[in-house]
């Protein structure tokens, strides 16, 4: 089990690489404690019985960027597992984007394997191994690693080769490349990983619209996500999203206000975190009319038409099976009620969603279709 530890040799093993169709590649990291993710491991392998490694990322100096020209080589797919937390660590660190990119999880619901499927699943029904799970909780920040915990890892990028060729083909065989492809698409947008503090608060989740109230979740969503990353802490640390809501309903202005929050932890009750608290509720209260923030509803719950919701989760249902695409690939809740509703603006109704499903879904909010059962099968039928 080789492990790399200098830069030299992830240089001598990437310059290898360069000439693979393909590369597999996982991570090993700590976020428990922090705000941003401890990068511990690096895995790599491509074809070969020996041409698989481990990157100890903690060695102090070591250069990851021989393995980021290999994200850049076009000539080279890099294949990842449940692409997205390993993707934010590259590209937080980086600023690039592996590409071009294949992700076993996405290909495998569109290879009719369901929702978010696990790596142990495929590496069970393709590669036809097992996995030891002894290791899966370690910390992967001690040193040295047992030969347990280097298995472990190693297992996530070899059996992913297997995995990797297996669901390529079926995808070629199908004529379904073309849709993984259009899934990756957000996954290499910077979009996805935007931590810009201003933007924080959109993650929220509140039924209030109130433009005043959202104005005051900003500021302290914001002096939230500020605070988190310059202490690299979780956000939650400096204070939880329902204490947070609790403030900016209360709007608490000095310091004996803010300690009767039932909600607030014990370290932002003073000190700094707490100051910061008042300032931000302070700056919420300030912020003009018009530049208040609005919240955005995609669909108004009163205008959804909840039968015909039924009937498209129905619909969808028999498309995911005549298909063998996981439903929630194909459409969301959200996008089932949105055309309940009279939306024609959401992805279900794009690329190969409408050929799928949304074709049909169409004609059934438009009435020229209907459902009927046959046996344990929904058929559809003109009107």
């Amino acid at each position: 089990m080789k492990t790399i530890t200098k830069s030299s040799e992830l240089s001598d093993f990437c310059a290898r690489a360069v000439n693979e169709k393909y590369i597999t590649i996982d991570t090993e990291f700590l976020r428990e404690r922090t705000y941003f993710s401890k990068l511990c491991l690096v895995q790599l392998a491509f074809p070969g019985d020996e041409n698989a490694v481990i990157v100890d990322t903690l060695v102090n100096d070591l250069d990851l960027s021989p393995l980021y020209k290999i994200f850049q080589n076009q000539n080279i797919v890099k294949v990842f597992h449940a692409a997205r937390q390993d993707l934010e660590i590259f590209y937080l660190d980086s600023g690039i984007f592996p590409y071009p990119l294949f992700d076993t999880q996405i290909a495998a619901m569109v290879c009719g394997f369901g929702d978010q499927v696990a790596y142990e699943t495929l590496v069970r029904k393709l590669a036809k191994q097992t996995l030891d799970k002894s290791s899966r909780f370690t910390d992967w920040s001690r040193r040295p690693l047992t030969d347990a915990q280097k298995r472990y890892a190693l297992a996530d990028v070899t059996h992913l080769r297997v995995i990797y060729e297996v669901l390529s083909e079926q995808l070629i065989e199908t004529g379904r490349l073309k849709w993984v492809d259009e899934e990756l698409k957000n996954l290499i947008s910077s979009e996805t990983y935007d931590l810009d503090p201003k933007n924080s608060w959109r993650r929220l989740k509140t039924k209030s619209s109130s433009r005043r109230f959202l104005g005051l979740v900003e500021s302290l969503a914001e002096f939230r996500e500020n605070f988190a990353q310059l202490k690299n802490i979780p956000r939650n640390r400096v204070i939880k999203d329902d204490a947070l809501l609790e403030l900016a309903s209360n709007k608490p202005r000095n310091l004996d206000e803010l300690s009767k929050s039932r909600l607030l932890l014990r370290e932002a009750r003073k000190g700094e975190i707490a100051l910061g608290l008042l300032r931000a509720i302070e700056k919420g209260l300030n912020i003009p009319e018009s530049e208040l923030p609005e919240k955005k509803y995609k669909i108004e719950k009163i205008n959804v038409n909840s039968a015909l919701s039924d009937l498209l989760r129905v619909l969808l249902k028999s498309c995911s099976e005549s298909t063998g695409v996981a439903s929630k690939l194909i459409a969301s809740a959200s996008d089932l009620d949105a055309l309940a509703a009279g939306d024609r603006n959401i992805s279900a109704l794009n690329g190969w969603r409408f050929e799928v499903f949304g074709k049909r879904a169409l004609q059934l909010c438009d009435g020229k279709i209907g459902l009927s059962v046959k046996g344990t099968k929904v058929k559809t039928f003109r009107l």
